[in-house]
């Protein structure tokens, strides 16, 4: 009964954790903004912690600094950003280069906190993986190909190879029956052609490439950490652009998207996988999927498309090239549907999520 209370409650910890991280992670994004808006001489009317109704704030010079009751992120409201103005501190009076500063900032800060929190995990680990092969297992079919201990495995099927985490996610994409494999050896890039590897069965039935090698250990040092962190952050980025492009060319389904009730879903047992470790590894875990929501986030956040800053963005780049603004209803009509389309997505992907959730 005590284990069972004790595991209860440790579960319920970090959810409460991970909301808690979840909007620090959506606040963070705004406080690039906020920060670059500052700094670029735009006037910030209110600056909030949270959604939904007013709780309390205070003012402090222009801005109000308010705690809304949803713990859900925040938002910082621009002048002139939304609507017209004619002030000389609202956002639409300042040059171009400083508006793109301040919307590239949200998404920017994402990556950044990502990277962050990338140090925070790799920190305690006395030894970090490579992709330097150091042995192989009995019958390894990459042995057989030609791989030599030494290896430095550089590009898996087209996809460039830097840390383990692109060898890894390199690996469960590729076809098992033909991986094409590109190495380093003595300085020379050797190209050992499509590959029949082993394979291991999913849980969910799918057949993927078993790892039939080891690769070698990297002691952590100072600048080595640093060196890893930005490096595994910078893998997580492209990670995010090589699923999206996924998406778009149809190698990823309805099944690989997760919503808000997915994402909190693998939230959820990535934590309680870690707990049947110790508190210690669920804590681990849950920042690990911390780290791909924030980078998801500023990822996504600044790509090309109406209603996300990238979408901003690009009325930016045309008004910067053309000398010309686009005028701001026909601006706002475009985010308006592009809003609207967001929306009918999320609800799609939720519903999804939910079906899946029930149906196990």
């Amino acid at each position: 009964m005590g284990d069972d209370f004790l595991q209860a409650f440790n579960v319920a910890f970090l959810i409460i954790i991970g909301v808690l991280l979840f909007s620090f992670i959506i606040f963070f994004h705004e406080l690039g903004h906020f920060l670059f808006a500052k700094l670029g001489g735009i006037r910030v009317n209110e600056f909030s912690l949270g959604m939904g109704p007013r709780l309390f704030g205070f003012r402090r010079g222009e801005t109000e600094y308010s705690l809304r009751a949803l713990p859900i992120g925040g938002f910082c409201a621009m002048e002139g950003e939304d609507e017209a103005s004619d002030r000389e501190d609202a956002f639409g009076s300042k040059p171009v280069w400083k508006r793109v500063l301040v919307i590239v900032a949200g998404g920017l800060f994402n990556i950044l906190l990502g990277l962050v929190m990338m140090l925070f995990l790799l920190a305690p680990q006395e030894v970090y993986a490579t992709t330097t092969i150091s042995q192989f297992a009995q019958d390894s079919a990459l042995a057989q190909a030609g791989a030599q201990v030494g290896d430095r495995i550089v590009e898996i099927d087209g996809y460039a190879v830097y840390t383990d985490r692109d060898l890894s996610f390199a690996m469960a994409l590729a076809d098992p029956a033909a991986l094409h494999l590109v190495v380093e050896r003595q300085g020379q890039r050797v190209d050992l052609g499509d590959i029949a590897m082993h394979t291991q069965t999913l849980e969910d039935g799918r057949e993927a490439v078993a790892m039939d090698f080891y690769v070698q250990p990297e002691q952590r040092t100072v600048l080595g950490l640093l060196r890893r962190a930005g490096a595994d952050t910078f893998s997580m980025t492209r990670m995010v652009l090589e699923s999206l492009k996924g998406l778009l060319t149809g190698r990823f389904g309805l099944n690989e998207i997760a919503g808000p009730v997915g994402t909190a879903q693998a939230v959820s047992q990535a934590a309680g996988a870690g707990l049947e470790q110790g508190f210690g590894q669920g804590l681990s875990n849950l920042v690990f999927m911390m780290v791909m929501i924030t980078v998801n986030l500023g990822v996504v956040n600044l790509l090309p498309l109406p209603a996300l800053d990238g979408g901003r963005l690009l009325f930016l780049i045309w008004e910067g090239v053309t000398r010309r603004p686009v005028p701001p209803k026909y601006e706002g009509y475009i985010h308006a549907a592009g809003f609207i389309l967001l929306i009918g997505v999320m609800a799609l992907v939720t519903f999804h999520d939910v079906f899946r959730l029930i149906t196990g």
